[in-house]
């Protein structure tokens, strides 16, 4: 796949996750299907600055629990500036945020299992 058929699937597939944990209720809402690719893209555009920051001042995430709780705490960071960016999407504060990176993290992964059945990968 191109590289940018593959970004427009990875966003595709990014806002549908945020829209099936808007549904769920899991802290956080989006309005519809365009706010949650632009929440797709500017959650994507924060995580790479914050990544590149990090970077830049020599921090790493590391590994094992403690990296999954940092990592966890950055998703949650990524939710809460992307939610001051975005009008149609909104966090219910940093518990929501927490709860709303696990879900885009496990329904994430779910979403690219299945399109993995199909030999779709994203």
């Amino acid at each position: 796949m191109g590289v940018i058929l593959n970004a427009i699937v990875y966003f595709v597939v990014a806002a549908v996750v945020i829209l099936i944990v808007s549904r769920l209720n899991l802290g956080l809402s989006v309005k519809g299907f365009g706010s949650a690719i632009i929440a797709a893209v500017v959650i994507a555009i924060v995580a790479a600055v914050l990544a590149w920051l990090f970077g830049v001042l020599g921090i790493s995430l590391g590994a094992g629990l403690l990296g999954a709780i940092l990592a966890l705490i950055v998703a949650a960071v990524v939710l809460l500036i992307s939610a001051r960016i975005l009008p149609g999407f909104t966090v219910n504060g940093f518990t929501g945020a927490i709860v709303g990176a696990i879900g885009i993290g496990v329904v994430g992964w779910l979403v690219t299992w299945l399109l993995g059945l199909f030999g779709i990968v994203v």
